[in-house]
C-alpha cells in the first residue's frame, strides 16, 4: 500500500481500525444492514428433506443491538447492530452465516472483523462453559481444487476450558445426488489440530450479559491456496505448517470465494456469535 492508500484509509474514522490489503472487496458494517450474508442451506436434489442433517439444524443470521434483560441495549462495537449467528438451544448444536461471492484475481487476500460470543444468558451464572466454539472459513475453488480452510476457537470441551485455536485439514465423505450435486458435512467435532503455540485467553468479562469486543485477521493466498497470516488481538500465529481441506474441483464453482462464520454450543442453551464489521481485501495490480 503506497502512502496515499495508507493516509485515505487512515482518514476513514471506520476502516481506519482495519489494517486491509490496496484492494478492498467489501467492507461491511452490520449496523446498515446484512450486506449479503444469509443462512447456509445445505444441497438437495428432488426433496428438501434428503439434506444433510447438518445442514438442517442452521438458522439464519439476524441483526441484533445485543439486548439483554438487565441492561437493556448493548448495542454493536461501532453502531447499534450487529449480525448475530444463534445456534439453537442444544448441545454441540452449530449455525453458520455465509457470504457468496467470487474472486477477480488469483491474489492475496486478508479478511479482518471484530467479533465477539456469548451463551444466552438465560441464568444468573457466568456460563463460561457454555460456548464450545466459534470459527471462520472460506470455500474456494480455482482451476484444480476445491479449497476450504477452516479456524475455530475451542472455547471449551465437554466440562473443561480449551481456549485453543485451531484448524482442519481432513476432507470428509461425500454423499452424491447425481453428478452435479453432492453433499458433506465439514463443521463437525472432529479432525481439529490445535496451531502452535499456547492457549489464548480471550476476554469474557464477569456476568453473563456483558461482552468485549476481539479483533481477528486470516491471510490467505489464492495463487498458492496456503495461510499466510492469522492474528487475534496481540497473537499471531505461525501458519507455515497449517492446512486447509482440500478436494478436486467440482462443477459449476470455479472462481468462488464464500466467506463463513460458524458457532457451536457446549450446553443446551443458545451461543450467539457476533459481528460488528468484516473487511475482505486483496492485492493485485
Amino acid at each position: 500500500m503506497d502512502a496515499l492508500q495508507q493516509a485515505i484509509f487512515r482518514a476513514d474514522s471506520e476502516l481506519s481500525r482495519f489494517d486491509p490489503l490496496p484492494r478492498v472487496f467489501f467492507f461491511d458494517r452490520f449496523n446498515r444492514g446484512y450486506n449479503g450474508w444469509t443462512t447456509l442451506v445445505g444441497n438437495y436434489e428432488d426433496d428438501i428433506d434428503r439434506m444433510h442433517p447438518g445442514y438442517q439444524q442452521l438458522t439464519p443470521p439476524m441483526l441484533s443491538n445485543l439486548t439483554h434483560w438487565d441492561g437493556g441495549s448493548h448495542g454493536a462495537m461501532g453502531g447499534t447492530y450487529a449480525l448475530k449467528t444463534a445456534t439453537r438451544a442444544k448441545a454441540e448444536a452449530q449455525s453458520v452465516a455465509i457470504k457468496r461471492i467470487t474472486f477477480q484475481r488469483a491474489c492475496p487476500i486478508k479478511l479482518e472483523f471484530y467479533f465477539t460470543f456469548k451463551p444466552e444468558a438465560s441464568s444468573l451464572k457466568l456460563s463460561k462453559l457454555d460456548v464450545r466454539s466459534i470459527g471462520v472459513l472460506f470455500d474456494l475453488q480455482d482451476d484444480a481444487h476445491r479449497v476450504m480452510p477452516h479456524l475455530r476457537y475451542l472455547n471449551a470441551h465437554g466440562g473443561r476450558s480449551v481456549q485453543r485455536w485451531q484448524y482442519k485439514d481432513k476432507p470428509v465423505d461425500f454423499k452424491r445426488f447425481s453428478d452435479e450435486t453432492v453433499t458433506h458435512y465439514h463443521l463437525a467435532d472432529q479432525d481439529w489440530i490445535d496451531l502452535p503455540g499456547e492457549a489464548q485467553e480471550l476476554c469474557y468479562n464477569e456476568i453473563p450479559t456483558k461482552v468485549n469486543w476481539h479483533y481477528a485477521a486470516v491471510g490467505f493466498d489464492l495463487r498458492s491456496m496456503r495461510y499466510t497470516h492469522f492474528q487475534c488481538n496481540d497473537r499471531v500465529y505461525d501458519m507455515s505448517d497449517a492446512g486447509s481441506l482440500t478436494l478436486d474441483a467440482m462443477p459449476n464453482l470455479r472462481g468462488m470465494l464464500n466467506v463463513a462464520f460458524f458457532a457451536e454450543a457446549n450446553a443446551d442453551k443458545r451461543t450467539f456469535l457476533y459481528l460488528d464489521s468484516v473487511v475482505l481485501s486483496g492485492e493485485w495490480d
